[in-house]
């Protein structure tokens, strides 16, 4: 049985245009090829989404020369069917059972660099070690290195279509939120939730629901919480972090809210409503302060330090973002050692939290793209506390 595949990455820039981008990427580095296997960067230079599989599928990209997308056999017609494949842009090359796959890269390397190719590698970091082993055993005179010395600077930033996709995906995933916030909560199960929250994301356009996080009452403090057989009751908060993929991108959003049982009583405590305003100062201060030229960890540090003059510093322990795209967490991360300036056209989660072991967690996340003149925030459900009967 086969897993459905995400969605081909369509855009307003060519694959023929990216692929030549990383060909100068790779004279730029002064290397010779890039490998790349089944994943997100091979969809991103030629629209391929392959099933993954222990077969080699690998896009070979020599510094000049026909672009090669070596395929198994039996997924040769669908490599060829890919946007890179059907343009021409890449010459699809089939292996067969009984061939090692990795012979074949080795000889189409020598074909379009020379007989014993000697250069700099740049293998995708995704790409399994039985398969860099097997490159390395024939191409033993070869350094290889890693594929994000190119990539990482075509991904980075986001063309104009990536950023529709982005919010059309949030957009999506905020509806869900709205959805699930509203329906009946209190005396079911962590579980039940999550399975709701996937349905609803397909329901909504999303070709995979990655992850839904429920995490209800003293579970809310376990960032990662995975949603369990545990009941909601009233009278506690829930963190819900939902996202998927939608036509390729990714979405991922954040909100806590409070479930009442409808019992006035079981409102929030004092120190739950101030631990979720520092959350939100952070959150809006960070967003507030994107712009080229920002530091990410500077960003990092306007949100801690609110939390941390809020007498919760230690409460607060991972970082402020990741960036957002053809995966769900990629390049650039908004983190206290990372002085890389943002650019216009970067895609990012903001999502301060407070988590207290124990008792309760609050987190609040919005997926924000640097624009040229500030943050274009891509989701739009509230950030207020909700309080519901659940």
């Amino acid at each position: 049985m086969t897993l459905q595949a995400p969605a081909s990455v369509a855009s307003d820039r060519t694959f023929s245009d990216r692929l030549a981008a990383a060909r100068d990427g790779l004279a730029a580095r002064d290397a010779d090829a890039l490998l790349l296997g089944i994943g997100s960067d091979l969809r991103y230079l030629t629209g391929y989404a392959a099933h993954p599989t222990e077969r080699l599928t690998l896009l070979v990209l020599p510094s000049h020369g026909t672009p090669a997308l070596i395929a198994p056999r039996l997924e040769a017609l669908a490599a060829a069917a890919s946007p890179a494949g059907v343009a021409g842009d890449v010459e699809v090359v089939a292996w067969d059972e009984t061939d090692d796959p990795a012979t074949v890269v080795a000889q189409r390397l020598r074909t379009a660099l020379g007989e014993a190719p000697a250069g700099r590698l740049l293998v995708d970091r995704g790409l399994w070690g039985m398969h860099v082993l097997a490159l390395q055993r024939e191409l033993p005179g070869s350094a290889f290195g890693l594929a994000t010395e190119v990539t990482r600077e075509l991904r980075i930033v986001k063309g104009a279509d990536e950023i529709e996709r982005l919010r059309a995906a949030a957009h999506a995933a905020d509806r869900v939120i709205d959805q699930v916030t509203h329906g009946p909560l209190v005396g079911r199960t962590e579980a039940d939730v999550s399975r709701e929250i996937g349905e609803r994301l397909v329901a909504e356009g999303h070709q995979v629901a990655a992850f839904a996080i429920v995490a209800s009452g003293p579970n809310s403090a376990s960032p990662h919480h995975a949603a369990s057989r545990r009941v909601i009751q009233p009278g506690e908060p829930i963190v819900l972090d939902i996202g998927g993929t939608l036509d390729g991108y990714c979405s991922d959003i954040t909100r806590t809210v409070w479930v009442t049982g409808g019992i006035a009583a079981n409102a929030p405590s004092d120190e739950f409503l101030t631990v979720y305003e520092l959350v939100r100062a952070a959150n809006a201060a960070a967003t507030a302060a994107v712009r080229p030229d920002a530091a990410c960890e500077g960003l990092d540090e306007l949100a801690r330090r609110i939390i941390r003059d809020g007498g919760y510093g230690d409460a607060f322990i991972h970082r402020l973002g990741h960036g957002i795209g053809l995966d769900g967490h990629e390049d650039p991360y908004l983190v206290a050692d990372s002085a890389e300036a943002l650019g216009p056209g970067m895609a990012f989660s903001i999502e301060p939290g407070i988590y207290l072991d124990g008792r309760f967690g609050v987190r609040i996340e919005d997926i924000v793209v640097c624009g040229a003149g500030g943050p274009d925030v891509l989701n739009e459900a509230p950030r207020e506390l909700l309080v519901v009967d659940g």
